[in-house]
């Protein structure tokens, strides 16, 4: 197993929400979401970043005894490395190094599981190699699995160049653009069930997986561990009051993810855009939340989140089971006060049922009465109005039909398009 050190670059001077302690921990957590033996960590104060190493000389040197005598053969930095930045260390320290970057990649890649997830991870894979002319991207030889930035298969560095990879980024485009179609497909017939689509989101190993399993009783993969989740899951549940909603789970988000897996990703979370309500899962007990938080309303930003659908997102304080007695105390005050605040525990089931009960409500629209008239010819109006169940009464008129309908204005928009 590979013996890897993590290190997290402290820079001076530069606006951080996170204490640098916290970092490095959910940077050695993701480095721990792969098969390496982690035998070094450390926070790396840097008074003023290199150009060509980001580190200084000193600094250069006191680590590289330190790998030297770990017998360490992958450094991970916690941060951006520009492709300068990490052939030089790569040279200065005679081992592999790896930015955040890449290593959200290399997880990613070892995670996907469904064909649209290897085919995004792939293609940001590829524009990240891009940049950086000498990488290994064998990865795309095989169905699946990891992407050769830590060793396997793209342990040699080959010289990629330019016009291979352009052709490959070509082929993955036209890959991707059936599967979205199809993706496109699907999407359509499911906006024809009259369920509601209710999202799960949160920062990574929030616990959105075990809370889908709770409320599902499905088997969805869920463990302590960063991106446990990558492709969409959905299920259909039916809510006590009989009414039917389709829950989906999706891929953890994270601080500095990536910009190639914002874009890459974004098809992967279409869901969250269709969705008629969002949950925002959070780890209360985390001493971050607050920051992870904001990170997940930003990514959100990015997603193009409408105004609306943020106003009527519900926040899920999740693993109040992990609280003292006196932030657990604070946390359903608050969950009493706010009416778009459930405090719950995933693992332990409480204050699920009230979760339950506050989406209903939230999914619950003014209706309004109408009656259409409709010719014979418009027989699949008709039908799509009968789908939706919404048809209170029919009486035919001469050469017309009177259908009496109570809706939605969201129902009504629809219609306008069958």
């Amino acid at each position: 197993m590979m013996r890897v050190s993590v290190l997290h670059p402290d820079i001076a001077n530069e606006s951080k929400m996170r204490s640098p302690q916290h970092s490095l921990e959910e940077a050695v957590s993701l480095a721990g979401a792969l098969d390496v033996d982690i035998v070094h960590s450390a926070v790396v104060p840097v008074r003023k970043p290199h150009a060509g190493v980001l580190f200084g000389s000193g600094k250069l040197d006191e680590l590289g005894s330190i790998f030297k005598s770990e017998d360490i053969g992958l450094v991970m930095v916690d941060g951006p490395l520009s492709p300068i930045q990490q052939r030089n260390l790569e040279k200065e320290w005679g081992i592999k190094v790896l930015d955040r970057t890449g290593l959200i990649l290399e997880i990613f890649g070892d995670r996907a599981q469904t064909r649209e997830g290897v085919l995004q991870v792939d293609l940001a894979a590829l524009n990240y190699a891009r940049s950086r002319l000498v990488r290994s991207w064998t990865h795309l030889e095989r169905q699946r699995g990891g992407l050769g930035f830590v060793g396997g298969a793209g342990e040699t560095q080959i010289e990629a160049d330019r016009r291979a990879i352009d052709d490959a980024i070509v082929r993955l485009k036209k890959q991707l653009a059936k599967v979205a179609k199809t993706r496109g497909l699907h999407r359509a017939a499911r906006a024809k069930v009259p369920y509601p689509i209710v999202a799960l989101v949160g920062y990574t190993n929030a616990g959105k997986s075990t809370l889908f399993n709770r409320i599902t009783g499905a088997d969805v993969f869920a463990k302590d561990m960063l991106f446990a989740t990558l492709d969409p899951t959905m299920r259909e549940v039916t809510l006590d009051s009989g009414q039917k909603i389709i829950l989906s789970d999706t891929v953890g988000f994270i601080s500095e993810l990536p910009t190639q897996l914002v874009a890459a990703f974004r098809a992967t979370l279409e869901e969250v855009l269709d969705a008629d309500l969002i949950l925002h899962v959070r780890d209360i007990s985390h001493p971050e939340t607050v920051a992870q938080s904001v990170d997940v309303n930003n990514i959100l930003d990015e997603l193009n989140i409408t105004d609306e659908a943020k106003e009527e997102m519900l926040e899920v304080w999740n693993k109040v089971d992990l609280l003292s007695e006196k932030d657990l105390a604070a946390a359903q005050n608050s969950a009493q006060r706010h009416d778009k605040i459930c405090a719950v525990s995933a693992v332990q089931g409480t204050g699920v049922a009230q979760l339950l009960d506050r989406v209903e409500t939230s999914l619950q629209k003014p209706w309004t009465e109408e009656v259409l008239t409709l010719s014979h010819a418009e027989g699949k109006r008709r039908a799509w109005l009968y789908k939706q169940g919404i048809v209170e009464s029919e009486e035919m008129n001469g050469n017309f039909i009177e259908l009496t309908v109570r809706w939605t204005e969201k129902q009504e928009g629809e219609f306008a398009k069958v």
